[in-house]
């Protein structure tokens, strides 16, 4: 089977996994013995990041980030749909002659999916569900996927309804074991001689973090370290979301290590289930032939900061895991250069041979596999418009503005990885923190934020703009669930 030269490529992206959640990259605690192997296999970056987001819902843009190549504030709509002219990178290689399978989450609208794959399965379409009971699309060649259906969101609690994009629920049906499932099948049965470009977009470790044993008591939660932990973050505008009613506030450590066992469950469950198919590469003969990719949407603080969720700067928010191992990837090796979510795609065309489209911004980093310092030389952040971070090769500057907050924090990212030590009020960083706060709005200048909503929300406030009103609050919950 698959004789072409062509590599095939199995791309697995979860949703809401930190950086520092594969055993064989740093963590003592996690249990990760697939992604340990595909480490062993390829090639880690250890300093993959998201630029940020938008919205509450990060991984909305970071998904339109990541399948468009397009920077941040250069998406359409904050990433809701994609326009035709921006070609998607299972979209490009359909172009190129690949047979294309989707399965799982697929968060930038069902238009954008129809026109990326040529096959599928158990399509969700939107951010967050219960992981037993998923609202899920069978393919359609089509590509309609207009039907709707009504669902009550917290039945327990209130009467409040939404339309769901879907045409069935698999019930009891774990979500990491529907959409393993359904690739299983797809591999086990496909003979094509064309190359493929599979995609598996898991919904794990998103909460609701519930899975099957033996991985929902695999973690003891008296085991679990308090790394960074606070009880509470100063306010910035984002308490009311709610990633942040997950835990209570002040947060308690014992209930934040309960939190962090069942996120490590949910990994360790997804890297099990991994692990199948990876098995199945091998059953068909493909494994060799194959580059497998594993990364993320954005990371999540699950305590750290004295935060739950992922609207922030931290390092714990925006910076990814990413392994790549394949034809002619280096094994065993690590990349300690910055890199962007959205470099992905040139990258994957790079090295498919796959032309890259004009509309893809992104910076093909295929050189990195032979120069493991090379890649951007700074990484510039932002979460809707309320923060925005600068960080250089040592050091980080995170301005925070909203309403009355005016807030800076500097760390010494050699000295203080988990951002604990503000240097800001130091004397001796004063230069270096006005380095980067030039820096910082240079990109900016340069940049096409100044044309986004949010960005001139943010720059008005940092600028202290005489004629800046405070806008009234809105509800992004409701622009959230469209369907």
């Amino acid at each position: 089977m698959n004789d072409t030269k062509k590599p095939n490529v199995l791309f697995v992206l979860t949703d809401d996994q930190r950086y520092d959640t594969i055993h064989a990259i740093g963590n003592p605690y996690i249990k990760t013995p697939t992604l340990d192997n595909l480490c062993a296999e390829g090639t880690a970056f250890t300093q993959a990041h998201i630029p940020g987001g938008t919205l509450p819902a990060v991984c909305m843009s970071s998904r339109a980030m990541l399948h468009t190549g397009r920077d941040l504030f250069n998406l359409h709509d904050d990433g809701r749909s994609i326009p035709a002219e921006h070609i998607m990178m299972p979209e490009a290689f359909r172009n190129n002659g690949y047979n294309t399978f989707g399965t799982g989450k697929w968060h930038n609208g069902y238009q954008s999916y129809a026109r990326c794959f040529s096959d599928g399965a158990e399509i969700y379409f939107g951010g967050m569900w219960d992981h037993w009971n998923v609202p899920t699309y069978d393919f359609d060649p089509t590509g309609k996927y207009e039907k709707l259906s009504t669902a009550c969101v917290g039945a327990y609690f209130n009467k409040t309804t939404m339309r769901l994009r879907t045409n069935h629920i698999n019930m009891g049906v774990h979500s990491t074991d529907l959409f393993t499932d359904k690739a299983l099948q797809w591999l086990e049965q496909y003979d094509s001689d064309a190359p493929f470009f599979m995609n598996i977009a898991y919904m794990a470790p998103h909460d609701p973090r519930t899975m099957p044993e033996p991985f929902s008591s695999m973690y003891n939660p008296e085991d679990m370290p308090l790394e960074c932990f606070c009880g509470e973050h100063f306010r910035y505008g984002i308490e009311d979301i709610r990633d942040e009613k997950l835990a209570k506030c002040p947060r308690v450590g014992k209930e934040i290590q309960q939190h962090i066992a069942d996120y490590f469950g949910m990994i360790s469950h997804l890297d099990d289930r991994l692990g199948k198919i990876i098995d199945m590469l091998k059953k068909k003969g493909v494994y060799d032939n194959t580059i497998i990719v594993f990364t993320s949407d954005n990371g999540i603080a699950v305590g750290r900061h004295g935060l739950m969720g992922k609207q922030s700067c931290y390092e714990h928010s925006v910076r990814i895991p990413l392994v790549i191992c394949g034809p002619g990837i280096p094994k065993g090796q690590r990349n300690e250069g910055y890199h962007y979510l959205h470099d992905i795609f040139p990258t994957l065309c790079k090295l498919c041979d796959i032309p890259i489209p004009d509309s893809c911004e992104g910076t093909d980093f295929s050189e990195a596999f032979s120069d493991h310092n090379s890649g951007r030389e700074s990484i510039y952040s932002s979460y809707g418009d309320k923060v925005r971070s600068y960080k250089d090769k040592r050091y980080k500057l995170i301005e925070y503005r909203f309403q009355d907050v005016v807030e800076t924090q500097l760390f010494d990212l050699a000295l203080d990885p988990l951002e604990t030590c503000n240097k800001a009020q130091d004397p001796s960083y004063n230069d270096i923190e006005k380095d980067l706060r030039e820096r910082m709005i240079a990109h900016y200048e340069a940049s096409n934020e100044k044309d986004h909503p949010l960005g001139k929300l943010f720059w008005q406030r940092f600028n202290k703009d005489p004629d800046f009103v405070e806008p009234k609050a809105e509800s992004w919950i409701n622009n959230l669930f469209k369907p």
